[in-house]
């Protein structure tokens, strides 16, 4: 059984053609394809987050609604940038949030991708040490984030509070129990996948990663895996660590699926360049009637190995729509590859 989530990126635009023409547009159109999904048996909901941009920004308040909304369906990020976040704010944030979804909080955190605008985080009040990069930046914090998810106390009490205190150290609260362990990091290489195994927290590969040995997309993703999994078990963790992968899959069911997606060009990866002249590959999408699509899914090395899969949706064409593409994968093409 494998776990088939959304992933929106929360587009919006004044376009005509477009279904979200505002911020309110995107923001509630998500709670209601998370209310949609779950009807449908999708077992997650999956936001980005991306600053400066016309897209999902500020994940709490939004995944709190869709906590307040639903009932099972698992509701993540994938990923929220770490370099521009206050560790202590977001883990009472993220606690908030876990705690009004029932413990369903499933939250993809990473260094960070190219942005919008040239040192974003520093508009945030964010930055780096002498000596250090942004990326360094970025996991300091999300180690600092990890570490206030264990619920340990800290804090020295006033011996003059407003209110009566526990006895010792104070942690920060509202503190969500069994929060930690859904913490996942989106890695972009083999190192950091490692580096994330280390400290225990769950795995997201996106359709990008660095390009470390110039073979196919999906193969060099698959051995990103294969080399967590490994630094986990070395690691000693108690517990069974997750893996998402995210696609982008069509299956081509009717007319408005042939005219969206029906007319190729995504049938293979692209080299490019991130971090300035760092080349990187991006995965192919896949778009074809289910019986094919079915065959080309079962070459995917990196989708066999995950145990979750993050469906990216064309947020942009509304609700219905957006609720018929995740039906056709549930219903023709899951079942086949035995995801279901």
């Amino acid at each position: 059984m494998k776990k088939i989530a959304f992933l929106s990126f929360g587009h919006w635009t004044a376009s005509p053609q477009s279904q979200t023409q505002s911020a309110a547009d995107t923001l509630l159109q998500s709670i209601d394809l998370a209310a949609e999904a779950e009807r449908l048996g999708m077992d997650g909901a999956y936001f980005r987050i991306h600053h400066f941009a016309r897209q999902l920004a500020s994940p709490f308040p939004l995944l709190a609604a869709v906590g307040a909304k639903t009932r099972k369906i698992e509701i993540g990020t994938a990923v929220i940038d770490m370099r521009y976040e206050n560790p202590h704010y977001m883990a009472e944030d993220a606690g908030a949030a876990d705690l009004i979804a029932g413990g369903r909080l499933q939250l993809g955190i990473s260094r960070g991708s190219p942005e919008q605008v040239i040192d974003g985080w520093g508009y945030f009040g964010y930055t780096p040490h002498e000596g250090e990069s942004d990326a360094d930046m970025g996991r300091h914090h999300a180690k600092e984030f990890f570490e206030l998810l264990r619920g340990k106390g800290f804090a020295q009490p006033n011996p003059r509070p407003m209110f009566p205190n526990p006895p010792g150290l104070l942690r920060l609260e509202p503190y969500s129990e069994g929060l930690r362990d859904r913490i996942w990091w989106g890695a972009g290489s083999n190192a950091t996948a490692v580096w994330a195994a280390r400290l225990g927290m769950n795995l997201q590969s996106s359709t990008l990663k660095f390009d470390e040995t110039g073979e196919p997309f999906h193969i060099q993703q698959a051995a990103q895996i294969r080399a967590f999994r490994a630094a986990w078990k070395e690691a000693g963790h108690s517990r069974t660590p997750r893996v998402s992968v995210s696609r982008s899959i069509f299956a081509l069911i009717d007319d408005r699926d042939r005219a969206y997606f029906g007319r190729g060009g995504q049938e293979e990866d692209k080299i490019g360049f991130i971090d300035g002249n760092r080349q990187a590959v991006f995965g192919r999408g896949y778009a074809a009637e289910p019986d094919a699509l079915i065959e080309e899914l079962r070459k995917d090395e990196a989708i066999t190995e995950a145990d979750t899969l993050l469906l990216t949706v064309p947020n942009q064409l509304g609700v219905a729509y957006n609720a018929h593409v995740l039906e056709a994968i549930l219903t023709t093409v899951a079942p086949a590859l035995g995801w279901r």
